[in-house]
């Protein structure tokens, strides 16, 4: 079969079992590793090209943590950076310890237990991100970290696989010992990224910032630079010795800086899409399901222990790091299932003789489970937080949050959601009325321009009830939410009017619906930006006409704001 007409049928096949699995409400991951085990090679066998696929797929993989690249600029690093140092390398240490006593308990050998406890410890970036993206959470406190810390465990992964590779096949010279030609390796791999980390600062401060704004002037050129700047440098970090996936990253982080970052990954989104769904099904068709009655026991032990045990132990870390119970819930779920680089490390470990197809089958149908499963809990955590509230009070040893409060008003008479949009001109409103207000952000970059102007505020997230009522949401006497997110006005205004029907809370909408909707919700007033200020541009045409001169005093006071709110932004 041409591999045009075996993709063609396989690609057919996945959007009749995407549709099957939208009307039954699932999430789509979940219905294209499906497609994958039926064309693999226990149903329909019609996956044949898997080495064209596999490529696609490491395309797709490239492209997608190329854009999360675009995303991780110095700010978001330095904010969550030590959280997701301490919660990604504490969460591996007391995996793979636990685990290798409970794969041991199970009866496999010291070195096999060894590499299943070790695999128990990644979690899928990928899988991650893309159901971070589905769900909006990319650029929540909690989304950031759970980023933070995945990218550690990469890393970790990274050097775990370089180390077996290199021990494997190190060549040991006369009169030298095994662990001299590795750390020889070690060391020769160390010198050649420091060398272009090195060169990758020079060029992304010095060369980047004139190529990107001399190309920006024409999409087709600056979609076909930024592609071979992906592809190309995951080429060049793979040729050194690292992976692709570390080299697409670093890709993406040397261009985050840039003033077209969003606009270079808006157009990669497409792209990235089409190869990841590939991604997805390949990882269906491999899994290897000959052995499963022998080993479903297993699996179900293990699968159960990283589902429920590998979320408890982030919650805990990020528990005793100051953050909240929901923040650490939600980041803790990111863990939850097994991740391709455990499937890869077990290959790997196959094809070096240190274990056998029943450990490599047991890994990977610990994925299966894992990662469906996962899935569920990451798109539904809303629900399963409310429901795991009360057990959550045995793991929270660190009863008083810290690190998402700073400067704060007692019991504020006025609360705004939001700074950087509109916020700043409530802020000014506020002032006015009561000393007693509170600005909530959950944006770093707007934390450190309060902190500048000594404005009340809060960290934290909007849809949290229980922050809300941490910082008296119920009691304010006015709520103001810049977010433009309609689901999270929607909950503020329905949690507001419930427990204070006399007080006035004002929110935005971009469509006619939406407002409608939350005017029927209790909302006092909603702001339509577009609305407004169409009205407002109509009121000047209507008072002034054809005076130029009014036109042009009202035009410098509007520069004039414009540049106080520009020189605030840059605080």
């Amino acid at each position: 079969m041409p591999i045009f007409i075996e993709i063609s049928t396989i690609v057919v096949l996945a959007t009749a079992i995407a549709f099957i699995m939208k009307a039954m409400k699932q999430p789509l991951i979940v219905g294209y590793i499906a497609t994958g085990i039926i064309v693999g090679p226990y149903v329909l066998n019609i996956l044949h090209s898997q080495h064209e696929i596999e490529l696609f797929s490491k395309i797709g993989i490239s492209i997608l943590l190329f854009i999360i690249g675009l995303g991780l600029n110095p700010d978001v690093i330095k904010e969550v950076g030590k959280a997701s140092l301490v919660t990604g390398l504490g969460q591996v240490i007391f995996t793979s310890v636990i685990g290798y006593f409970i794969v041991l308990a199970l009866g496999f050998g010291p070195l096999a237990a060894v590499y299943v406890a070790v695999a128990l410890t990644f979690s899928s970036t990928i899988i991650v991100l893309k159901l971070l993206t589905d769900r909006g959470d990319v650029d929540k406190l909690y989304g950031k970290i759970s980023i933070g810390f995945l990218l550690v465990q990469d890393l970790v992964a990274t050097l775990i696989l370089l180390g077996v590779t290199v021990l494997s096949a190190t060549e040991v010279s006369a009169g030298q010992s095994m662990a001299d030609a590795v750390l020889r390796e070690m060391v020769d791999l160390g010198l050649k990224g420091l060398v272009v980390a090195v060169l990758l600062y020079c060029v992304s401060k010095y060369i980047l910032p004139k190529v990107s704004g001399y190309i920006a002037g024409n999409q087709e050129v600056l979609f076909v630079f930024s592609l071979a700047w992906g592809l190309g440098l995951a080429s060049v970090f793979y040729i050194i010795g690292f992976s692709i996936e570390i080299g697409a990253l670093v890709a993406g982080v040397t261009l985050a800086v840039s003033p077209f970052a969003y606009e270079i990954g808006s157009r990669m989104k497409p792209l990235r899409d089409f190869f990841i769904i590939l991604f997805f099904i390949l990882l269906g068709a491999q899994m290897v399901l000959s052995q499963f009655t022998a080993l479903i026991i297993p699996a179900l032990i293990l699968s159960a222990f990283v589902l429920i045990g590998n979320p408890i132990i982030v919650y805990i870390l990020m528990n005793l790091l100051g953050y909240r119970s929901k923040t650490s819930f939600m980041a803790g779920l990111a863990v939850a299932q097994i991740s391709e680089f455990s499937l890869i490390l077990v290959a790997l470990g196959l094809s070096v003789g240190h274990v056998d197809q029943s450990v490599a089958s047991l890994v990977t149908l610990v994925g299966i489970i894992t990662i469906a499963g996962s899935t569920y809990l990451i798109l539904y955590a809303d629900y399963f937080y409310k429901i795991s509230a009360g057990m959550l009070k045995f793991f929270t040893w660190r009863k008083h949050a810290h690190r998402e409060t700073s400067v704060s008003a007692e019991h504020p008479e006025m609360i705004i959601f939001g700074y950087d949009r509109v916020g700043h001109d409530f802020v000014k409103a506020a002032t006015k009325i009561t000393p007693r207000y509170l600005v909530v952000d959950f944006n770093p970059q707007s934390i450190k321009r309060l902190q500048a102007h000594g404005v009340p505020y809060r960290y934290g997230d909007a849809e949290d009830v229980e922050f809300l009522q941490e910082v008296g949401f119920q009691n304010a006497k006015l709520i103001v939410s810049s977010i433009p997110d309609f689901k999270i006005n929607k909950l503020l205004v329905q949690y507001y009017r419930k427990a204070n029907p006399e007080g006035i809370i004002i929110t935005i909408a971009h469509e006619i619906r939406h407002a409608k909707e939350l005017y029927l919700s209790g909302a006092t007033y909603v702001i339509m930006p577009h609305l407004l200020g169409a009205h407002h541009a109509s009121k000047l045409i209507a008072e002034h006409g054809f005076s130029m001169p009014s036109f042009e005093e009202i035009r410098n006071k509007h520069l004039v704001y414009l540049h106080e709110r520009e020189k605030h932004l840059k605080v």
